[in-house]
Formats: C-alpha cells, sequence, structure tokens
C-alpha cells in the first residue's frame, strides 16, 4: 500500500466546500483519502486533486 500524507484521526477541511465543515480522516491510502465531514457524511477526496487543509486547532 502506497503511503499517504493523511493519517486516520487527523482532522481536515475541504479548500472548495467549507460548508462541509470540519472533516475528520478516516482511511488514508495513497492519494485516495475517505474523510468524515460535519455536514457532507464521508467523502472519498482523491489528494492528487483536491489539496485538503490540515486543522491544528478548531
Amino acid at each position: 500500500m502506497p503511503r499517504s500524507e493523511f493519517e486516520p484521526g487527523q482532522y481536515v477541511r475541504h479548500p472548495q466546500k467549507p460548508e462541509w465543515g470540519l472533516g475528520q480522516v478516516q482511511t488514508a491510502i495513497g492519494h485516495r483519502v475517505t474523510v468524515m465531514f460535519e455536514h457532507a457524511g464521508k467523502v472519498l477526496i482523491d489528494t492528487s486533486v483536491v489539496m485538503l487543509e490540515r486543522v491544528a486547532d478548531f
């Protein structure tokens, strides 16, 4: 399995979808990252297309 720059448990935001709210990474394999967002539910993100923003404090 290729390493991802994200790890399960990290908090992120989608820069083009601020209305989705805070998201928590569920799985991360290579460029495929599954995130559970507050207002959008579970979404599969291709991080080669979308640059998720890490959230340190929320």
